[in-house]
């Protein structure tokens, strides 16, 4: 079962690697409020341009956000919206964590 739907499997792992990156997931967070040019978020993440426009090729690569040029600017936009929930259920079980060890911690 696993050969045949490997593809699938090799697709969904993409996605997944493409947002195993601080820098990227900060991104992500940021494109959902709106779009953004390479150089607004190049200067909230303090990174150089080039370092910036790697992570989003890696990101656009995946499919999860797509891009658009005017003029010399390059404007990015989050397209795989679903993601977004996939990090606030990730977020409600860290945050889950925490709370179980603080309570272990006052007992």
């Amino acid at each position: 079962m696993f050969k045949t739907n490997r593809t699938h499997y090799e697709k969904r792992s993409q996605v997944f690697k493409a947002l195993a990156h601080p820098a990227r997931l900060f991104m992500v967070e940021e494109l959902a409020s709106g779009e953004r040019c390479v150089c607004e978020l190049t200067a909230m993440l303090g990174l150089d341009t080039s370092t910036v426009s790697k992570h989003l090729s890696v990101l656009k690569n995946a499919g999860v956000v797509s891009d658009e040029k005017r003029g010399l600017m390059v404007y990015y936009s989050i397209k795989m919206t679903c993601v977004l929930g996939f990090f606030s259920c990730v977020q409600k079980s860290l945050d889950e964590d925490v709370r179980q060890q603080f309570s272990t911690l006052s007992a």
